[in-house]
């Protein structure tokens, strides 16, 4: 791969080199992420110069803090300085020179070296030709100056490959004994200090030589530290594609609950423009955020039904969420699934009416037979004239159960009967209008007691007709049953259009009765539950199994104001052959 940091494209060394690490393999992504943007995978490889870097960093804070140090040794120990003796006036300049070259390379030199080597020959020819100019003006090595040089050789040795940090130490050693030979000449250093001078010069060939080996492992050390980094964002980066593009739907919470992580699907479901890293769940769900600070007080709560489900940001879709802590720290993040409960409807509808169909064989045989003859004999029972009022009463309440238990044996008949939708074109305006009439002319309802309110559009539906008369029916009659009693000035509407940001087709009926009870509401689609003195329970249970059989879901909500509105969201047409499909399966 391509490295940014010259530092780092050098550090493969000289051809030939014994000490020379193994090049750097090409990251290579996994066959499903190779089309992801190598976003990470260039950081990956310049945090490889990290170690590089430090070691000139500590070469540059030296460069910086030795100027001042010797300046003030100088200025200290007047009118016989320590150092500088020989040419003080040289001896400042040399420091302030060197502090204002080392300034520039330290701030100034990051990112605009071509290679390592070069960085290598600059550094060490600044340190060797100012340390050498100070050691001059103090009077050659005999000045103990000399000794500095070594911090600058180790360092760079560090930084050279093989046999260069032999050079490194050449050239300290050569500028060693070009500043001796000067400060000879020049009357300032005796002629028994060359030996002084070959001495240093050794010591700073066995410093390279000592530092040889280290730069060989520091070296392999970087190359493996930078190929585990490159392996971690790869790992990284495909974690990533994998959760982003799973089918299910994920987020992950804080514990101030604001949205940390969460995949497309899940935006999808919460809302693409709402539903992003930082947004609080409160704003983007309010449902789902009830429902996981419910889970919060109880982790073993384990909510059934409607009574753990929310909507989705479509009005389409009922979701079921499932949580779970994401760590062992308290607070811990909360990872929660959500689970469209559509799918899974649709999944198990064939079992449910095969069962049913076993059930409702019995149930013609065993259940319907007896209890026709006990509502016949009721009958036959309430015509004798020697019954009294109270016996007439106890007849009456027989044949009013025999009723019931007959209307939910037909029921339940006409669920497990129930053919496969046989879906056609229909323009929801004019149905719906047709639908009233009859309606109304059905109850004896004058029309201003079922009002219509269009959308901005007549809307084309793909639906098996007879069924959607069944469900919409079924709605209007509840509305008329319990509604009407409670508020008569106030008409039962019937409204269609499209839903906002989504455009699925819907169709809704609202009234002004009692409303349904929180704790109620969770329940009324499941069968056999029913607060009415004479219903069965299946009602709402039937209209909903018969629009899922349709792509269609319903819904059921408060409305503002006092009432209820259920609300039957139809598929998209042109999802309709996919849904059938699918039903078919």
């Amino acid at each position: 791969m391509a490295n940014p940091d010259p530092m780092s494209a050098a550090s493969a060394g000289a051809p030939g080199e014994a000490t020379t690490p193994p090049r750097e393999p090409p990251a290579i992504p996994p066959p499903s992420v190779a089309s992801l943007p190598p976003a990470s995978v260039p950081a990956a490889a310049a945090s490889g110069s990290d170690l590089a870097w430090r070691v000139v960093g500590l070469a540059n804070l030296y460069r910086l803090l030795l100027p001042p140090v010797l300046f003030a040794l100088q200025q200290l120990t007047r009118p016989t300085p320590t150092v500088g003796a020989s040419d003080p006036q040289l001896f400042t300049f040399a420091c302030m020179v060197y502090w204002a070259l080392g300034a520039i390379v330290a701030f100034g030199g990051r990112g605009r070296w071509r290679s390592r080597h070069a960085l290598v020959f600059v550094h060490m020819l600044l340190d060797t030709t100012a340390i050498c100019a100070l050691l001059y003006c103090s009077g050659g090595v005999a000045s103990g100056l000399g000794i500095l040089l070594v911090i600058p050789v180790g360092a760079l040795a560090l930084l050279a490959e093989g046999r260069a940090s032999l050079g490194i130490a050449a050239l300290a050693a050569l500028g060693l004994l070009t500043q001796q030979i000067l400060a000879v000449f020049a009357g300032n250093a005796q002629t028994y200090d060359y030996s002084l001078a070959g001495m240093l010069g050794a010591v700073l060939f066995l410093v390279a030589l000592m530092a040889w080996p280290v730069s060989s492992r520091l070296r392999e050390s970087e190359a493996l530290v930078r190929r585990q980094e490159l392996d971690l964002a790869n790992l990284a980066q495909l974690s990533q594609y994998i959760v982003q593009r799973l089918r299910e739907s994920i987020l992950v919470v804080d514990p101030s609950d604001r949205i940390r992580l969460i995949n497309e699907s899940a935006a999808r479901l919460l809302g693409d423009n709402v539903a992003v890293p930082g947004a609080l769940l409160g704003e983007v769900a309010p449902r789902l955020l009830y429902l996981l600070s419910t889970w919060r007080k109880d982790e073993t709560l384990i909510l059934r039904g409607g009574a753990g489900t929310f909507v989705a940001d479509d009005g389409a879709r009922v979701i079921h969420p499932h949580f779970a802590p994401l760590g062992s720290s308290a607070p811990a993040p909360i990872i929660v699934f959500l689970e469209d409960t559509s799918d899974l409807a649709a999944k198990v509808q064939q079992t449910k009416l095969a069962a049913l169909g076993r059930l409702s064989a019995s149930i013609a045989h065993e259940i319907r037979n007896p209890v026709g003859a006990m509502s016949h004999a009721a009958q036959l029972l309430a015509e004798s004239p020697a019954l009294s009022s109270a016996d007439r009463r106890l007849t009456e309440i027989m044949q009013d159960h025999s009723t019931r238990v007959s209307g939910i044996i037909d029921n339940i008949l006409q669920l497990s009967r129930r053919e496969a939708p046989r879906p056609e074109k229909l323009m929801l305006e004019a149905w719906i209008r047709r639908f009233r009439d009859e309606f109304c002319d059905t109850l004896q309802l004058p029309r201003q007691r079922l009002t219509i309110d269009p959308g901005s559009e007549d809307i084309e539906l793909r639906i098996d007709a007879s069924q959607l008369h069944q469900i919409f029916w079924n709605l209007c009659q509840n509305s008329v049953t319990h509604a009407l009693p409670h508020a008569a000035a106030a008409p039962i509407e019937l409204r269609f259009g499209r839903l906002a940001g989504v455009g699925r087709p819907y169709l809704q009926v609202a009234d002004r009765g009692p409303g349904i009870a929180q704790a109620d509401a969770e329940r009324i689609f499941e069968p056999f539950f029913t607060r009415a003195a004479h219903g069965t329970g299946l009602g709402l249970f039937l209209a909903r199994e018969l629009g899922q059989a349709n792509g269609a879901t319903l819904l059921y909500e408060t409305r503002d104001g006092g009432g209820s509105i259920f609300r039957i969201v139809f598929s998209d047409p042109s999802r309709w052959a996919d849904n059938q499909h699918q039903a078919a399966h």
